[in-house]
């Protein structure tokens, strides 16, 4: 019989990702700053976007993100074209640079993880976490804005 609540779950949950994100978050090239890492994921995982879809994946403020655009612009990582759909806007897509230095950016922290799930989990423990990932995922697609049902 389960005593723990719905809620207490998901706070355990949640601590030990969060606790994890952060270890790793720790190993980086730092050849990007943490927020362009995280518009450089945005669009990879997501394709073209504007500059609010950005922001509210972000939870940052369009503003914000005003800067750290342009720079990645400048340094030819994302690409602006005019949006099909509405003229006034621009779509924000990767390019082929943009990919090239987030995979530099990240690998420290893939290299770090892979030894430390190696050193420390036995071959079933990391079957577990490749499940685990499969469901967080699942509940990350599920919170997306993108397919959040209206209230």
């Amino acid at each position: 019989m389960r005593t723990d609540t719905e809620v207490d779950i998901a706070r355990r949950i949640n601590a030990g990702v969060s606790a994890y994100a952060e270890r790793v978050r720790a190993e980086r090239a730092g050849l990007l700053t943490l927020t362009q890492a995280a518009v450089l994921g945005q669009l990879y995982r997501h394709g073209a976007m504007t500059p609010g879809e950005i922001a509210d994946r972000l939870r940052a403020k369009p503003q914000t993100l005003t800067r750290i655009l342009a720079a990645l612009q400048d340094r030819g990582y994302i690409e602006r074209t005019p949006d099909p759909g509405d003229r006034r806007q621009s779509l924000i897509t990767i390019s082929r640079g943009g990919r090239a230095i987030l995979g530099e950016e990240m690998r420290p922290r893939h290299v770090f993880a892979a030894a430390l799930m190696a050193r420390e989990l036995t071959e079933e423990e990391r079957d577990v976490l490749v499940i685990a990932a499969r469901l967080l995922e699942r509940l990350a697609a599920a919170g997306d804005p993108a397919v959040r049902a209206e209230p």
